[in-house]
C-alpha cells in the first residue's frame, strides 16, 4: 500500500481536527504590586550573636589561618586595652549572697569537700528566689511535657525541700503549670524543655526533672553514683573555663560593659542562673587574661 501511495492520499483527505480558539478572559482587578527583583529577600535576625558566630565573622576577614588569628588577637587586645566599663544604667538585684552557704573566703565559691571541682556560687534557695525556669520547675507537668510521661508528668515537689527556699514567693513563681518568661529574673526565654532533656539522654530516673533537681538534693547532702556525671556537665558550662561562663565574660569585655550589666546577653545570664552561677568581676578579669 505504501508503494501505491494510498497512505499519503488518505492523510490529505482526512478531516482536520478542530483547533482550540483562545477564549477571552474576564477582566480582573489589578494585582497587588510584587517585588521585581529575583533575589531572595534576606531575613532580618534580631538574635544576639553567639561567640561561634563572632568567630565565623572574623574568619571571613582573611583566607589564611594566620590572618584570622591575627584579626582575633587584634580585636581581643583592643577590647582589653580599652576596657573601662561604666556602671550599668539599669541594674537588677544580684542573686549572689556570700553570707549563705559554706564558701571559699577568697573566691566566694561554695565548697563541697568531697567534690572540690564543683564550685557554683549560688545556693538552690538563691536560684529559686531569683526567678528561674519560667516559674514552672516544681510543677510535675510544668512547661512542655516530656516524652516519657506526658500525661502524669515527672516526680517532683517543692515539699521535699526546705520551706525557706520558697519563702515570700507565690506558687506561680516556682510551680506554675505553664512556662512564663516574665517569672525569670531577666524576663527572657532560656533553656530547653523536658522533652529535649529526655531526648538528649540527660535525664535518669533518680532525678527526672534534671540537673537542678540533682543539685538541690546534692546540696542537702545526698550522694549517688551520678554525681560525677552531673558535676562534669556543670564544669563544662560554668566551671573555670566553662563555655557559657567564658562566653558571657567575653561579651562583657567586647561591649565594654560591667560583669553585672543586664543588657549584656540576658539569655546567657538566665542560663547561667539555671546552673547556679552568677559571674563576678573576678571572672571577667580571669577571662581577660586568657584572651
Amino acid at each position: 500500500m505504501k508503494e501505491l501511495g494510498v497512505a499519503a492520499v488518505a492523510a490529505k483527505v482526512a478531516p482536520k481536527k478542530p483547533t482550540k480558539t483562545a477564549t477571552k478572559r474576564k477582566p480582573t482587578e489589578p494585582a497587588t504590586p510584587s517585588r521585581k527583583s529575583s533575589r531572595a529577600r534576606k531575613e532580618v535576625s534580631y538574635k544576639e550573636p553567639s561567640m561561634a558566630e563572632f568567630e565565623q565573622a572574623v574568619a571571613a576577614l582573611g583566607s589564611s589561618e594566620r590572618e584570622r588569628d591575627a584579626a582575633k588577637d587584634f580585636f581581643a587586645k583592643e577590647s582589653k586595652s580599652g576596657y573601662d566599663p561604666k556602671p550599668p544604667g539599669a541594674s537588677v538585684k544580684p542573686a549572689l549572697d556570700l553570707s549563705e552557704g559554706v564558701r571559699d573566703k577568697k573566691t566566694g565559691h561554695l565548697v563541697f569537700k568531697d567534690h572540690p571541682e564543683f564550685t557554683p556560687n549560688l545556693t538552690p534557695r538563691q536560684v529559686i528566689q531569683a526567678g528561674t525556669w519560667g516559674g514552672c520547675y516544681f510543677h510535675p507537668r510544668g512547661g512542655k511535657p516530656g516524652v516519657k510521661n506526658p500525661k502524669e508528668g515527672v516526680k517532683i515537689t517543692h515539699e521535699e525541700f526546705p520551706k525557706a527556699w520558697f519563702a515570700g514567693l507565690k506558687p506561680e513563681q516556682y510551680r506554675n503549670r505553664r512556662y512564663d518568661k516574665t517569672k525569670n529574673k531577666y524576663g527572657v526565654n532560656a533553656g530547653q524543655d523536658q522533652a529535649y532533656w529526655e531526648e538528649k539522654g540527660w535525664i535518669i530516673p533518680q532525678d527526672p526533672r534534671g540537673w537542678f533537681q540533682w543539685y538541690c538534693r546534692f546540696y542537702e547532702g545526698r550522694r549517688t553514683a551520678d554525681d560525677a556525671r552531673q558535676i562534669s556537665r556543670w564544669v563544662g558550662v560554668a566551671g573555670g573555663k566553662g563555655r557559657w561562663k567564658t562566653n558571657l565574660c567575653k561579651k562583657c569585655v567586647y561591649a565594654n560593659k560591667r560583669y553585672d550589666d543586664p543588657s549584656v546577653s540576658p539569655v546567657v545570664r538566665q542560663t547561667m542562673l539555671h546552673w547556679a552561677y552568677e559571674i563576678t568581676e573576678a571572672d571577667v578579669k580571669g577571662v581577660m587574661k586568657r584572651m
